[in-house]
């Protein structure tokens, strides 16, 4: 086996790689993009998130949220609401049109977890799950540092 395939930070990168291209297949299934699934997803648990801090999590620019939301919105899956508190925002809002979409991906990420968990101990599974949050942690944590202690007007 060569010395990468040994590399943690390879196969994280690979599996989730991997993991995207399956699911952009499946996204197609559903007449949509990865990007419009995952914030779908993303409001699901997140209800009223606004526009900016979707683009946060899904590292792009807030104009590109805003297309994907007016896609959304024009498919009847979400709706924009004004802020109680400031007018010049919307947060954004799931509509009962997307559920049948959150079903079938809830669906198909109960098949994918078995197919790739298949012949694994479950205490195997939790344990790379932990290792994962536990990275995790430490990088959001070194970011929120980072931000703290930046001169003003510098980002992490």
């Amino acid at each position: 086996m060569e010395k990468f395939d040994q590399d943690l930070f390879y196969a994280l990168h690979d599996v989730a790689r991997l993991m995207r291209m399956r699911f952009d297949k499946r996204a197609r299934a559903f007449g949509m993009t990865r990007a419009q699934a995952l914030i779908l997803l993303r409001l699901q648990h997140q209800p009223g998130m606004t526009q900016n801090e979707m683009a946060c999590i899904c590292e792009v620019e807030p104009i590109t949220v805003a297309r994907l939301v007016d896609r959304l919105e024009a498919s009847g899956f979400v709706e924009r609401r004004s802020d109680p508190h400031d007018r010049r925002m919307h947060r954004l809002h799931l509509l009962p049109a997307s559920e049948p979409i959150l079903a079938q991906i809830e669906s198909y990420r109960e098949e994918i977890h078995n197919e790739i968990a298949e012949g694994l101990d479950p205490e195997v599974w939790d344990a790379a799950l932990k290792v994962l949050r536990h990275m995790k942690h430490k990088l959001t944590a070194e970011s929120a540092g980072a931000r703290r202690n930046a001169p003003v007007g510098e980002h992490a």
